[in-house]
């Protein structure tokens, strides 16, 4: 099959799935094509069926916004009549999904079906989507959507319950290529970041207000009281100041390592024993994924879709937001006995094998071909 995809071409966990998926689909054989305003981050080689476009928004002084919609949607046109691009997978409702409409309705009039396959990845749905002045627009391009998948069961619930949806919505969660965690690294190389007798605790976010990177602070001071430890702390945002300020508050600066935009996320969860998530929301827990398939256990806020990844006594444990002292307690249960922390690192390891990309690919696969054949029918 020759595949558009539309994504945003960033760090955030939907454009970094996006661009995982078009890679793995092309070592399946098919022709995928990449289209959005930079190349994506994880799209780092280029090959004969692997293809960026880019797309170009002029300024015009006409308009104080400019139009990004226009844009895509009008190298969308030109990308299907250049290379024969069968299907469109947009990753986003808006405003992929709305300018993939478009640019479906432009191709109409030339006798050229266009079928689309619209991701919602959470913020689309939760946040941007659900206000006033997008809800429609939003309820709009799902409906007019060739096929609509989202990436946990949680986040299908809202969607059905946010808008008013016509459409059948498949559950294809969010994958990780396992084969890159089988990480060789050696002990000597644990010893940068904490000693023999320490214990790593890991966080890693944009460091948004949603992600509740107070609560990681409060959560590791409450461990480090009862286990020597050290947190490493990966990501940049607007609360890293004021996370570094609670750290010197409370007297643990020295025990809290800050690493910005590491390119080294493989291998500080390789050495870690317990990664914290405690979020507002999360439409899956991709992070947590990542940790589990390093064997990292897991201690988690029980929403959205983070129950579908991280099991509660069984790749770590679920507490309700905000419940940091419920955290605390199940962090030291945890890593104050090797055998039983362990058990629930080897544990983590299994879970993540469910969500490995050659299990779920095949899925989206199935779902372009029966988009396709339906469209024939048409």
């Amino acid at each position: 099959m020759k595949i558009g995809i539309v994504c945003y071409p960033t760090f955030g966990g939907s454009g970094v799935v996006a661009t995982e998926l078009g890679l793995e689909l092309s070592k399946r054989g098919h022709d995928i094509h990449f289209i959005t305003y930079n190349q994506p981050v994880r799209l780092e080689l280029l090959s004969n069926n692997v293809h960026y476009h880019e797309v170009n928004v002029p300024e015009y002084p006409l308009f104080h916004y400019q139009p990004y919609e226009l844009a895509l949607s009008s190298k969308l046109v030109d990308m299907v009549k250049l290379h024969g691009i069968e299907i469109v997978h947009v990753h986003y409702a808006i405003p992929h999904a709305y300018a993939a409409y478009m640019a479906k309705k432009m191709l109409k009039e030339e006798g050229i079906h266009l079928p689309i396959v619209t991701t919602l990845h959470g913020t689309d749905i939760t946040l941007v989507g659900s206000h006033p002045f997008y809800k429609p627009a939003v309820t709009f391009s799902i409906n007019k959507s060739d096929a609509v998948t989202t990436v946990s069961q949680s986040l299908k619930e809202d969607t059905l319950r946010l808008f008013d949806i016509e459409k059948e919505i498949n559950v294809v969660p969010n994958f990780i290529d396992l084969d890159k965690y089988n990480h060789g690294f050696t002990d000597c190389q644990r010893g940068i970041m904490a000693k023999d007798n320490e214990k790593i605790v890991t966080h890693i976010s944009n460091l948004r207000p949603v992600k509740r990177v107070q609560d990681v602070i409060e959560v590791f001071y409450g461990i480090q009281k009862e286990v020597p430890s050290k947190l490493m702390f990966i990501g940049e945002g607007p609360e890293k100041e004021g996370i570094e300020n609670k750290c010197k508050a409370l007297g643990i600066s020295d025990k809290v390592i800050f690493f910005g935009r590491s390119n080294e996320i493989d291998k500080i969860l390789c050495f870690s024993d317990l990664f914290l998530l405690p979020s507002q929301t999360e439409s899956f827990g991709l992070a947590a994924l990542e940790a589990m398939a390093s064997g990292v256990a897991v201690i988690s806020s029980n929403t959205g879709g983070i129950p579908e990844v991280n099991i509660d006594g069984v790749s770590g444990f679920l507490s309700d937001v905000g419940d940091v002292q419920d955290m605390v307690k199940n962090a030291i249960h945890i890593l104050t006995d090797e055998e039983r922390l362990k058990t629930f690192k080897s544990n983590a390891r299994r879970e993540a094998l469910k969500f490995d990309l050659h299990a779920i690919v095949p899925k989206y696969e199935a779902i372009y071909e029966d988009t396709l054949s339906k469209c024939l029918v048409l």
